[in-house]
């Protein structure tokens, strides 16, 4: 995913139906700010998002387990944002699900879909290869290791954190996450000549 394709341009969800585009923006920057899966986030009910505390409960992951995820203070932000005008929207909602459809349901995967592909349509960002919710997960390890490059930590040591942090079962599945960017293979590139890994 380059660049502009991987940057979010939040006015362009605010111009779909207006507490559509909210909710857009909030799920988003969640799924980019975190690196969930898009149907842990659908699943989440209201009581699995800790507004006050910032960690998030996800359960029944893909391999059938609960973790805890916290959640940076800006995105804590926007989540907070997003449930003030979803309860305003909705004084009696139709379910207990934290993302809700525009008619008060919980959002269904293929209305994530419906709604993401139109403000990618809004922002330009649809040239032939729709993006997918699902990108954002993989954007999101690409920029976490490269923060960790440019910060000089192991990269090497900290990728099991990676792995834990994505729910994967196995470093192998992380290693589908992370694209070999022109950036990241660039910092690469310059660390192993930096330390002496190369000739």
């Amino acid at each position: 995913m380059n660049s502009q394709r991987s940057s979010w341009h939040a006015d362009a969800s605010r111009q779909l139906v207006p507490y559509r585009g909210r909710m857009l923006t909030a799920l988003v920057g969640l799924l980019a700010s975190t690196g969930l899966r898009s149907g842990e986030a659908l699943r989440f009910d209201r009581a699995d998002v800790d507004l006050g505390g910032g960690v998030l409960h996800v359960r029944m992951t893909k391999f059938r387990k609960d973790r805890l995820v916290p959640v940076h203070a800006t995105t804590l932000a926007a989540l907070r944002q997003y449930a003030h005008e979803r309860d305003a929207a909705f004084l009696a909602p139709k379910d207990h699900g934290f993302f809700l459809s525009s008619r008060g349901c919980r959002l269904s995967p293929s209305g994530l879909q419906g709604v993401f592909g139109a403000a990618c349509e809004l922002a330009g960002l649809d040239n032939g290869r729709p993006l997918r919710p699902h990108d954002l997960r993989h954007r999101f390890a690409v920029t976490r290791l490269a923060a960790w490059y440019r910060e000089n930590a192991d990269v090497q040591a900290m990728l099991p954190l990676l792995a834990t942090y994505l729910d994967h079962a196995h470093y192998s599945d992380t290693a589908y996450y992370v694209t070999g960017t022109a950036d990241l293979l660039g910092m690469a590139a310059d660390r192993a000549f930096t330390d002496g890994d190369a000739s």
